[in-house]
């Protein structure tokens, strides 16, 4: 019989939070889960006082009394969501916060009107209109939970407007009050928070773009939901992931064995640039000596092939004929070696759309390939149903919004639901697809979705997405020979560009992190420590 040590517990219980700290789950399957802990004979009640018990403990960490004599006011909803924020109201109570409430609603669930009449009798003020109310330090939002589907009207409408001008901080119980729980959107009108304590496990709405200026710091509040229950809801449907630190830091840096050699550390060709766009060949190049690929191969005109090799002289740099206006005219590849010969290869950023016949011969290979810019446009005029459908082996697209858009114009908007359009897009064409954003999302076409939590707007400038295709075709030339799946070296990929972003921005600010930065920083993520 196995000893339990202390190490034994403290492993499992890591191995929990950071399966829990992965999964992202909807409106109907949160209800789902929920209801199967109080099936089971967990008291509503017990939970409510387990959560709002460890909200109240951060905010105390956040806000300490030590620092100030914090007055807070508690915005109250007619469901458990409100009730939560009353228990918190009533802790932070009992432990010297000065309070007050607001609730507008006439009709309350059973529970929170308990509540609500619990604090009453402790001599908190109330209030019904935001007229009343007094200063405060910092609002605690509790108006609506998950699983809001209506617009919000006034008067409710009328106070979310007050307070987000208030200009104090807010913390959000779940999600922001007046936020869809999957898609993101605003319903009417949303609090503006500067944090949000999601309950239990990431909603999906928490992790969409147009969520992002309502949701400020987010962090997951876990009161122990058990794998079991999360197991026996999601079943084997495809799921939805976030991409975490730990994660992928597991993979990194890709396993060698100790006798290898280049070709055996994957051999990568980029195909990029122009005359006109040459700083698109040379990023993409940077972006893949960063993944460690161990053979880099670059075809660009014959033009651009002295530049080239200033700035890349250990790849092989493969200088084509041109066009009259600088663009591949034609692949030319050295003696002895085709299209085969490489593990992966990596096509688009600053080609032009005069490479269209270049395109089309990557395409109709059988080498794993990753499309980006010029290559995605091209793809969109050849059809990329079609096109792709004909395609035996790996393809991954890399489009923003505006690219996704033009490959797959039968699919509703992308900005409405990211993670539906990019399901249907890969279940439609059979490729591997990150959608880049403030929270780049990627699926393949069993529709399992991973999404990058963390992002900076300093990755909004010109370049960004060529050194990420080279950081991404590079790993993907590595993996040809490992154990790793396909959609995880994606994920890997995606999270590190966006933390080389993070770390370029937190030394040099966001204006500092040019794309040339950013590829100096891709090596440097490796190096802080888990």
């Amino acid at each position: 019989m196995q000893n339990i040590t202390p190490s034994l517990v403290n492993q499992h219980f890591q191995n929990r939070q950071e399966q829990i700290s992965q999964i992202v789950v909807n409106a109907g399957q949160m209800r789902d889960i929920e209801g199967r802990i109080f099936a089971a004979g967990m008291p509503v009640a017990a939970l409510m006082e387990k959560v709002a018990g460890l909200i109240a403990l951060r905010i105390q960490a956040m806000f300490p009394l030590s620092v100030k004599a914090h007055r807070v006011g508690i915005l109250v909803g007619p469901g458990h969501n409100g009730g939560d924020a009353l228990v918190v109201a009533r802790e932070l109570h009992f432990r010297g916060y000065k309070i007050w409430i607001y609730s507008p609603f006439s009709k309350l669930k059973e529970l929170t009107a308990q509540h609500l009449q619990y604090v009453q009798s402790l001599e908190i003020s109330c209030y019904e209109t935001i007229e009343q109310l007094p200063d405060c330090d910092f609002l605690i939002d509790g108006l609506f939970g998950f699983g809001l589907e209506r617009a919000i009207a006034d008067p409710i409408a009328s106070a979310i407007n007050h307070f987000n001008e208030w200009n104090q901080p807010i913390i959000s119980i779940d999600l922001p009050s007046g936020l869809h729980t999957d898609t993101g959107e605003v319903l009417g009108i949303a609090i503006r928070a500067t944090h949000t304590f999601c309950l239990g496990l990431w909603k999906l709405g928490l992790l969409q773009d147009h969520a992002l200026e309502y949701v400020g710091k987010a962090e997951l509040i876990d009161f122990d939901i058990t794998l079991a229950d999360v197991e026996s809801i999601l079943g084997d449907a495809p799921r939805i992931k976030r991409i975490t630190q730990k994660t992928v830091l597991s993979t990194l840096p890709l396993p060698r064995p100790p006798v290898t050699h280049k070709y055996k550390e994957g051999h990568l060709l980029l195909i990029c640039g122009s005359r006109r766009y040459a700083g698109g060949a040379i990023l993409t190049g940077l972006g893949a000596r960063a993944s460690g690929v161990g053979m880099l191969s670059i075809a660009v005109p014959e033009s651009l092939k002295s530049i080239l090799v200033s700035h890349l002289p250990e790849a092989l740099i493969i200088g084509c004929p041109e066009t009259e206006t600088g663009a591949i005219f034609q692949l030319q590849l050295p003696d002895n070696t085709d299209l085969s010969s490489f593990n992966a290869i990596a096509c688009g950023p600053g080609l032009t759309r005069e490479a269209t016949p270049i395109v089309r011969e990557v395409i109709e290979s059988d080498r794993s390939l990753v499309l980006d810019a010029d290559g995605l446009n091209i793809l969109a005029q050849l059809g990329t149903i079609p096109t792709l459908q004909q395609r035996q082996a790996l393809t991954v697209l890399t489009p923003h919004t505006g690219e996704f858009q033009r490959l797959f114009p039968d699919i509703p908007d992308a900005k409405h639901d990211r993670i539906k359009a990019v399901r249907e897009a890969a279940a439609q064409s059979g490729a591997v697809i990150l959608l880049k954003g403030a929270r780049t999302a990627i699926t393949n076409s069993q529709g399992a979705v991973w999404i990058n939590p963390e992002s900076t707007p300093a990755l909004a400038r010109g370049g960004s997405g060529d050194v990420l295709t080279g950081l991404l075709g590079g790993l993907l030339a590595q993996a040809a020979t490992k154990q790793i799946a396909v959609e995880d070296i994606v994920a890997t990929a995606a999270w590190w560009h966006s933390q080389a972003a993070i770390l370029a921005a937190h030394e040099r600010t966001e204006l500092g992190v040019d794309a040339f930065t950013l590829t100096q920083y891709l090596s440097r993520v490796l190096a802080i420590p888990i």
